[in-house]
């Protein structure tokens, strides 16, 4: 029912960037040139398909503090259903077997030092979903385009 795979056509992007567009800029009324941003290229992007329909987003980086999960997006009405949990599960599994072999031509090399850590910025209320994988907050609150989030790490 549940499929996620990693985007590899702009078909697939533009349904991405459609389901983030309707999570983050209208219904989180985020301003759209804090959604899109200069990391587009650089990421892995992957989309979760429920019945066929393209319904959640997501996307990790390299970073010099390790891989950072980003724009985790499922649309309203598929949340608790299992998508979010399918994407964050499809991440994890990708880095921790098969990052080290990762060469990607717009993206800095990944080394056995930056893929210790795995983190990401969480919105304040998802935190709870993010802690069920053992990630842990860490700092205090801060804003993203107005939104409470929390820096939570998870180390391999």
């Amino acid at each position: 029912m549940i499929e996620v795979r990693e985007i590899r056509n702009q078909a697939d992007m533009s349904k991405a960037f459609d389901i983030r567009r309707r999570v983050f800029v209208i219904e989180q009324e985020c301003p759209p040139d804090e959604e899109y941003d200069t990391y587009e290229e650089s990421s892995r992007h992957f989309l979760a398909n429920f019945k066929g329909l393209p319904v959640g987003t997501c996307r990790f980086r390299t970073t010099q503090k390790g891989i950072k999960l980003e724009r985790f997006a499922v649309l309203k009405a598929y949340r608790k259903t299992g998508i979010g949990a399918a994407l964050l599960q499809n991440c994890l599994d990708i880095i921790s077997k098969n990052m080290l072999g990762y060469d990607h031509s717009k993206s800095p090399q990944i080394t056995t030092s930056s893929v210790s850590t795995i983190y990401l910025h969480a919105q304040e209320h998802a935190m709870e979903f993010y802690t069920k994988y053992h990630f842990i907050a860490e700092g205090d609150r801060f804003y993203e385009a107005g939104i409470p989030h929390f820096a939570m790490r998870f180390t391999l």
